[in-house]
Order: structure tokens, then sequence, then C-alpha cells
């Protein structure tokens, strides 16, 4: 048979692995306890018929205890399943608990309560974004920056002595000794292939240039001589206007016309392969017809105006 003011009694005045004492009130941290607190009505071990409400991954769960099971440890607590609607658990509740204090009941109600409110915050909080906290480790931090820094150092030297080394071994200072590295000697030609390409392609666009500064220039000079050119006819050219001629000039003109055609077809007909001298630059004749006009009138005598 369990009596409880023995128990209590001694939990009280003696020794208890569950007590937490501070300088104003005790504490309990048994599991089942049912409002935290350390004294008479709140004990689960000094409390034959006791009852509480715990949460296992986000169930909450309605534990029993009564006298009958008292004998048997092992079966000492009768755990009920509450509903995950709120109304639903406290009719659980209130079912479960009809023969028991008003007290253990109404604390069971508030323990249901606060069970419920921290479910739905953490629900809330995991469908936020959520900061992680990744912890930093200073020592491993500081060594391989320090291997870093030692690996650049050599990685430095290495270089600056493999260029001398090659600068060397172009002057001659080893003469004909050649057992170096092969992979350094064809890192080293693929180095001066690159170098050479590059010189050759700024060589290329540089004679582009040249030729294109060479062709502005030539029809710079052609489009100078053409304007020469049609200024220097526009000098040579010559108005007669209003001078007389007779019968007699105008029929020997007309004579040495023929004559010179024939001689002219003659000449043609016999040296077919001689070429026609180069005109000078100045007296070049213009490529513009010659337009010739004639005015007859009977009071006054015949007037010709020839234009070049």
């Amino acid at each position: 048979m369990q009596h409880d003011d023995v128990i209590w009694s001694v939990i009280n005045k003696g020794f208890c692995q569950y007590k937490s004492q501070t300088k104003t009130q005790k504490f309990c941290r048994n599991e089942y306890n049912l409002t935290g607190l350390c004294n008479r009505t709140s004990c689960p071990l000094a409390n034959s018929q006791y009852a509480t409400v715990r949460e296992e991954d986000g169930v909450c769960f309605l534990y029993m205890k009564t006298v009958e099971r008292a004998a048997f440890p092992n079966r000492l607590w009768e755990k009920v399943k509450l509903s995950r609607n709120f109304d639903k658990a406290m009719s659980q509740i209130n079912e479960n608990l009809v023969f028991w204090e008003g007290f253990v009941r109404q604390k069971c109600k508030q323990r249901l309560l606060k069970i419920t409110q921290y479910l739905i915050r953490m629900r809330k909080l995991k469908l936020k974004r959520q900061k992680k906290i990744v912890p930093l480790q200073r020592k491993i931090e500081r060594r391989e920056r320090r291997r870093e820094d030692k690996a650049l150092i050599a990685a430095r030297l290495d270089s600056h002595i493999e260029k001398e080394l090659l600068d060397r071994l172009k002057k001659g200072t080893y003469g004909d000794i050649y057992n170096f590295s092969q992979k350094a000697f064809e890192k080293a030609l693929a180095n001066e292939e690159v170098e050479e390409l590059d010189e050759d392609d700024g060589e290329k666009e540089k004679e582009m240039e040249v030729e294109e500064e060479d062709e502005e220039e030539i029809d710079k000079e052609v489009e100078e001589e053409l304007e020469a050119e049609y200024e220097s006819e526009e000098e040579d050219r010559v108005f007669v206007v209003d001078f007389d001629e007779s019968d007699d000039d105008m029929e020997d003109f007309g004579d040495d016309n023929h004559d010179s055609s024939e001689a002219e077809t003659s000449e043609e007909d016999e040296s077919p392969a001689v070429k026609s001298k180069p005109v000078p630059k100045g007296k070049r004749k213009s490529l513009k017809p010659s337009l010739e006009i004639e005015y007859e009138t009977e009071a006054e005598p015949r007037q010709k105006v020839i234009s070049k």
C-alpha cells in the first residue's frame, strides 16, 4: 500500500534527486511533473492519483496514474492520445479526468494550451527562412592561410629560377649541356610561338594601315590633278565672235579640210601600228563635245561662234 504523506515527508525534508533548490523557490525536474514546482499537490511521487499532459514529436498525450497500478511499475502510467483539434482535446481531458481533483484537471488544460501555442509557433518558424549558424574554425583557417602564402612564395621562386635558366641557355652560358627538363623546354617553346604569332599579327595590322593610308593619298592626288586639269581647260577656253569671211576664204577652207581629211585617212591606212604621241599635261584636249552654230542674215555677213 502506498502512503503519500510518508513519501512527501521524506522527500520534503530529506533528499530528492528531482528537487532543485533556489534562493526563493523549489523546482522539480521530473518529466511527469504537472506544473514544474516542488510542492505537495504537484509532486508526481507523493500522489497516487495523478495526471499530466506531454508532447512527443508534435503530438500531445494525456498520462494518468492510479493507485490500482502502483504494484506494477511498468504499467503505472496510462497514455491517451489527444486530438489535434483543441476543442476535441479539451473534451477528451474532461472525459478521462471525471473523478480527478479539480486542480489536476485545470492544470492539465493549461498545460495543453501552452503546448499547442508553442507547436503553432514552431510550425510558423519552419515556414520562414532561418539563418543557419556555422561555427568558424579559426585555428584551421590560420593554418591554411599560412600554407597558401608559403606555396605562393615557392611558386614565384620557381618561375623566377626557370626564367633565369632559360635566359642563360639562350645566351649560351652552359655551352652544349642540355640536360634540363623536357616539360620546361616545351613550355618555353610554346610561349615563344605565342609571342611570335602576336608579333606577326601586329605587323600585318601595321601593313594594312600603311596600305590604306597610301591608297587615301593616291586618291587625293588624283582628285587634285583632275581639278587642276578642269581649271586649265576653263582658262584656255576662247570665244570668237563677229568676224568677216569672204566666199573665197570659205572655199579655200573647205578644200583645205578635204585635203587634210584625205591625208589623215591615207596615213592611217599606211601606218596602223604607229601610236599617237602623248599630249602634254597642260595641252590636253577636253573630252566635252564641241558645238558649232552658224547664223545667216540678209543684211549682215555670216557670223560663226566656236566654243571649245
